[in-house]
């Protein structure tokens, strides 16, 4: 199981992926409410929203793979921002979920993120 660090600037959707993960035996290691948090934090496994505020994730994720190159990050994104996410994926996110999250997809991804 991994150890994650949940990154958005509402508290319910912190909320929502921390019982989904710690639900499938994943410890959820802290959280942040923006980007600059979570560089700080320096993370293994990330869950990232990509609009928050001090630092977006778009730019949390260039920094946190500059500075923690294995760091894993999944970017969380709401409809809508599908030119976001391909920013972040090619700025070396592994994978996105999109909002509101759905159990199953939020699981595969972070599967997929592990292995």
């Amino acid at each position: 199981m991994a150890r994650i660090l949940i990154v958005d600037d509402a508290k319910f959707m912190r909320m929502t992926l921390s019982n989904i993960l710690s639900k499938a035996g994943h410890v959820v290691i802290g959280e942040a409410e923006n980007g600059k948090e979570a560089v700080d934090l320096n993370p293994d496994l990330v869950t990232m929203d990509i609009t928050m505020p001090v630092l977006s994730g778009l730019d949390a994720v260039k920094e946190i793979k500059k500075e923690f190159p294995f760091a894993t990050v999944i970017m969380c994104s709401a409809m809508g921002q599908q030119k976001m996410v391909v920013e972040a994926i090619e700025a070396g996110a592994k994978d996105f979920i999109v909002k509101p999250f759905d159990e199953s997809r939020v699981l595969d991804a972070i599967h997929r993120a592990l292995n």
